[in-house]
């Protein structure tokens, strides 16, 4: 399967992670993303009083200077891993 089909099906599958997901984990996710699919971080920083979209833009940055390709591999990895832990915990 090619990559970016990969990558969008863990998408879709990543819809479906249960609501306990970690707000640390989800905005890992959402970094890994928008890396993915966009590249490196092309706004600006939201003010501090925008604490959820700072949260998500400080995450898209962390992951700054990755190739889409590492991005996609990485958010396939993260996905398994997330989707693993809540079928061990149900």
């Amino acid at each position: 399967m090619a990559l970016k089909e990969d990558f969008e099906e863990h998408a879709e599958k990543a819809k479906t992670l249960p609501e306990n997901t970690s707000n640390e984990n989800k905005l890992i996710l959402y970094g890994l993303y928008k890396q993915a699919t966009v590249g490196n971080v092309n706004t600006s920083r939201p003010g501090m009083f925008n604490m959820k979209d700072r949260a998500k833009w400080d995450a898209w940055k962390s992951v700054e200077g990755k190739s889409q390709e590492v991005a996609m591999n990485d958010y396939i990895t993260k996905v398994k891993q997330l989707k693993e832990e809540a079928a061990g915990s149900a």
